[in-house]
């Protein structure tokens, strides 16, 4: 059914969002009392330059009366507000209490209900969202003969095998919904998508039930005045899940997890568990369980059963975790135990993710670690599994500015206790100066065998750890490049500038690039 002022108007009061209707001097909460109330609008945006004829405008955020000037020659329809603006434009104004809210709503309606059409699998946690949610995608896309769409922080896909590069792990709601239904179009039978907190704190997936849905596991991050004031508000956020889900799929060892029980239990929202379990068998009982397999790499059992013995490209304990995430999230969705399409496992490969590369008396992971838990985690990897040959750690990596401040210090603190060398280098930033916040990074480093400089230039920080790396050539140096991964960009001063890729530099440096 085509969205009107009408059907708007009656969709927003059904969820209690809508406070009146303005145009001109009539105020009503009756849509009937306008003409054209039941003429489809042609278009929905939340971007005035993109208005046409028939467009309903969703004015959010920080949103001005003066970006509406002359906005009634472009044929706008109506908008929806927290505040009404009826002394700048003509159109309708549907008012309501939450702008957010509404767009979601309305966006959904607007694109047909495309969540209807498939099946949705939503993903959070602090650590390991996009690589549960390739493994997802890549055993749902085996199933159903390439039909499942991801939404992830490094790619979109809405055709099963096409990938361009995402602007947020979790897209606008607009956005979301028009892409689930291009998906939908496509002929896609499945949808999975990381799930930010940041996307519950400003309601981009409000009104959307997940099919299943994953709270991978939990730590402090997105920190800061523009994100969430505190750790109670981050965990919040996540828990949402919880509630918008018809079962979920629950780290046994998170963080909080009694918590998250709780929430499932009084939602009514069915539970079951996954876990790494050591080679010692210590870990907490699970459903699901990774156990390290030395023929194979990982059994991964259901109930006891066996699911199958995978060896995953993807290197790293963590990452089998993720991988027995994603077994349940496919079994809650219906792929039966012995399908062979969880065999795909094996084939995921993640563009920037634990990317290793090896020269001579050098090996480099570039990663997209950029969070205590994240760098701590690959940090631990990389000196267990070559700790027979004595290596030196070189680490090379920045931080955000204007949010997230809690990752400065995180990833000095997971980086340290490891690191030989820490270089600090460009990450992206809007207002801050990144001299600044590097600056502040170095300021943490509190081990004393920690030798650290400052590069602004990213690729000369890379070319620096590789020279260093030649200087101590009578041992292994294992260079952790990480925060950027295959971004071919950097955002400076709020706008992207070009740049070669942490994962090009490295392949440069090392002489590994395909004449």
């Amino acid at each position: 059914m085509a969205l009107t002022l009408a059907a708007a108007a009656e969709l927003l009061d059904r969820h209690h969002l809508l406070r009146e209707i303005i145009q001109g001097d009539c105020w009503t909460d009756d849509a009937a009392d306008l003409a054209g109330a039941d003429e489809p609008f042609t278009a929905i945006t939340y971007d005035t330059r993109k208005v046409v004829p028939g467009t309903l405008l969703c004015c959010k955020g920080r949103f001005k009366a003066e970006y509406l000037t002359d906005i009634d020659t472009t044929g706008l329809a109506a908008y929806v507000a927290e505040t009404e603006y009826s002394a700048v434009t003509r159109t309708p104004g549907l008012i309501v209490n939450d702008a957010r809210k509404a767009m979601s709503l309305l966006s959904a309606e607007f694109y047909g209900r495309p969540q209807d059409e498939l099946t949705v699998i939503g993903i959070t946690g602090t650590k390991g969202k996009t690589t549960t949610a390739y493994f997802v995608q890549a055993v749902l896309n085996a199933y159903s003969g390439g039909r499942a769409a991801l939404f992830s922080s490094v790619d979109n896909c809405l055709d099963g095998h096409t990938y361009a590069e995402s602007d947020l792990t979790t897209p606008e709601s607009m956005d979301a919904f028009r892409m689930m239904r291009e998906a939908a179009n496509n002929g896609m039978r499945y949808l999975v998508m990381e799930v930010s907190s940041q996307a519950y704190k400003v309601e981009r997936v409000y009104g959307l039930t997940f099919d299943a849905g994953a709270f991978l596991n939990i730590s402090p991050d997105h920190i800061s005045a523009i994100e969430h004031p505190t750790f109670e508000d981050y965990l919040y956020c996540k828990r949402q899940i919880t509630h918008n889900c018809r079962t979920l799929v629950l780290g046994a060892d998170c963080d909080h997890a009694d918590l998250i029980r709780q929430d499932a239990q009084a939602s009514n929202v069915p539970v079951t568990t996954f876990a790494l379990h050591a080679a010692d068998g210590h870990s907490t009982h699970a459903d699901f369980v990774a156990l390290p397999d030395a023929s194979s790499g990982y059994l991964f059992q259901e109930q006891g059963k066996a699911i199958g013995d995978f060896s995953l490209e993807l290197e790293g304990e963590f990452n089998a975790a993720n991988a027995a995430a994603a077994i349940a999230l496919a079994r809650a969705v219906g792929v039966p135990a012995g399908s062979e399409a969880f065999r795909a496992l094996e084939r995921v490969h993640i563009p920037g993710r634990m990317e290793h590369y090896e020269s001579g008396n050098m090996v480099a992971y570039v990663d997209y670690a950029h969070n205590y838990v994240s760098t701590k985690t690959l940090a631990e990897f990389v000196t267990h599994k070559y700790a027979d040959r004595n290596p030196r750690v070189v680490v090379v990596t920045g931080s955000v500015g204007d949010k997230a401040v809690d990752r400065r210090e995180g990833i000095i603190k997971g980086a340290q206790d490891y690191a030989d060398r820490i270089i600090l280098t460009a990450e992206d930033t809007v207002h801050e100066r990144m001299i600044d916040i590097l600056h502040e990074m170095q300021g943490y480093i509190t081990n004393p065998r920690v030798v650290s400089d400052i590069e602004l230039d990213r690729a000369k920080a890379i070319e620096k750890a590789v020279e260093d790396a030649h200087a101590h050539a009578d041992r292994l140096t294992i260079l952790l490049v990480i925060g950027k991964g295959e971004e071919r960009w950097i955002k400076v001063d709020g706008k992207h500038a070009p740049y070669e890729g942490d994962d090009h530099v490295v392949k440069r440096l090392f002489g590994l690039l395909n004449d």
